[in-house]
């Protein structure tokens, strides 16, 4: 049988790497029972995945539409598929072909995790260094920028005559923002 895996490591996925994406091209290579979630690829705990993978049998075949959304680094992602070759479980990662058990087999993953590793701490690199010359610049703030206070006070307004669920509606504004708004502009509960 053909198990699928999707992971998305958030919501708000790049173009082709988006859960009904992954899971159309599955459906469309042959997968019959597609397990899908949402899991950053950091953690090496993705409670979907092991499940699968422990339900899977000799003679089956794992199918990933890329290598990357089985693992994020080499040595996680090495252990993952020999894993599955000592269950005698067929690794088909669609945009490289099948992975089979072979020394040529396992040459090729160790390749092509280390590169998928390579891009991961790159961009992590990347995001760094933009923070850093951010950080140079005059009224640089970490995090998000703060509301407008005419903003927290037309909430905080609100919440006298609507629920915390009505104003989070109405304005935007998260439960936790308006409760540390209410506290500063009001005092501490008694």
């Amino acid at each position: 049988m053909i198990y699928g895996y999707a992971r998305v490591s958030s919501k708000k996925q790049l173009h082709g790497n988006s859960l009904e994406e992954q899971t159309a091209t599955l459906t469309a290579n042959g997968a019959t029972c597609i397990t899908a979630e949402q899991f950053t690829g950091k953690t090496t705990s993705r409670p979907k995945l092991q499940a699968l993978i422990d339900s899977l049998q000799a003679g089956d075949t794992l199918m990933v539409t890329k290598l990357d959304r089985l693992a994020r680094n080499v040595t996680e992602g090495i252990e993952l598929i020999r894993a599955l070759f000592k269950k005698d479980v067929k690794v088909h990662v669609l945009n490289i072909g099948l992975l089979e058990n072979t020394s040529m087999g396992n040459f090729f993953i160790t390749t092509l995790l280390a590169v998928a590793e390579l891009e991961r701490s790159m961009i992590i690199e990347r995001t760094q260094a933009g923070k850093e010359v951010a950080r140079t610049k005059a009224g640089f703030r970490e995090g998000r920028p703060p509301l407008p206070e005419k903003k927290l006070l037309y909430a905080l307004e609100l919440l006298k005559t609507h629920s915390y669920k009505e104003v989070v509606d109405i304005t935007g504004i998260s439960k936790a923002t308006l409760c540390r708004a209410k506290q500063k502009y009001n005092g501490p509960r008694p």
